[in-house]
């Protein structure tokens, strides 16, 4: 069973940093597209980031030059290095991963920026 573990999320003053981990585990091989999707309250889930296997990158302009995604094949793993961080950044940020065709969420870590 595929699951996906979230960390890193806390509570940051603006123009500070985070950075947020999410391990896989149950997936013999890595994944073809691991991504960061926020959701603040009483609005849709948003795509962050994603990163492919091949380690190319896509951003959503209101990040692009403050967030960096990476990913560790080897270990399954995907992160978020976040700098300058704004209090709209306030969200429940998930991890999502793509394999065979098939999505798998984690449950979520809460990040917070204080003005």
């Amino acid at each position: 069973q595929v699951q996906l573990v979230e960390s890193g999320g806390g509570l940051v003053q603006a123009g500070g940093s985070l950075r947020l981990s999410c391990s896989a585990s149950g997936m013999a091989s890595s994944f073809d597209v691991m991504s960061w999707y926020q959701q603040a309250p009483g609005k849709q889930r948003e795509l962050v980031a994603m990163v492919n296997r091949g380690g190319s990158t896509n951003y959503a302009d209101s990040v692009r030059g403050r967030f960096t995604i990476s990913r560790d094949n080897a270990k399954n793993t995907v992160y978020l290095q976040m700098n300058s961080l704004k209090p709209e950044d306030s969200a429940v940020y998930y991890c999502r991963a793509l394999k065979y065709g098939l999505v798998y969420w984690g449950k979520g870590t809460q990040v917070t920026v204080s003005s």
